[in-house]
């Protein structure tokens, strides 16, 4: 699989507050989007640490940024998610609207927590989606992590406010 992996800033931020972002560069080397919009909200300056983390990552070449240009069709999309929406639709987050225009129109994998917003343009767009639970699930089958740690890992993301549909990392390999 080399398609590209689109984050937003609650999925991508899970690994970064728990110093977990190796597992990420592990499973998915090379493919790792950040759109420019993420990347920002990431570089807020009351955290500088996690600013710290995405710049050095990206300077490494570990992640990359991609730049949504007006009078494109990501533009459009992302445009009519998170400023414009079609009459009766509201407004999402500038990260997820990118995630999805980007993941869209380049046939990429939107990694996001927010389903409550994304899975109508899930749906919508037929596109491939990991949350956190997910990318810890392929970290397990790949032997990167084993249960103990993955639950451990899942604690500390609850612990920085990470909001998951179980409470432990066993509870939801229970629901797969």
């Amino acid at each position: 699989m080399t398609d590209k992996l689109f984050f937003d800033t609650d999925c991508i931020s899970s690994f970064l507050w728990v110093k977990e972002e190796n597992l990420l560069l592990k499973l998915y080397t090379n493919r790792i989007i950040l759109p420019k919009q993420v990347f920002e909200e990431l570089s807020n300056p009351s955290i500088p640490h996690i600013k710290g983390k995405v710049t050095k990552l990206c300077l490494s070449g570990d992640i990359a940024t991609k730049e949504i240009l007006t009078n494109t069709e990501e533009f459009n999309l992302y445009y009519e998610l998170a400023v414009a929406p079609p009459k009766g639709e509201r407004i999402i987050g500038k990260g997820e609207a990118a995630a999805i225009a980007l993941a869209k129109t380049y046939n990429g994998i939107i990694a996001s927590n927010n389903l409550r917003d994304i899975s109508k343009y899930i749906k919508k767009y037929n596109l491939e989606h990991v949350a956190t639970g997910d990318i810890l699930v392929a970290a397990l089958n790949k032997g990167y992590i084993d249960e103990t740690t993955g639950n451990q890992i899942w604690s500390n993301m609850i612990a920085k406010r990470r909001m998951f549909p179980t409470s432990t990392f066993t509870e939801y390999l229970k629901t797969l």
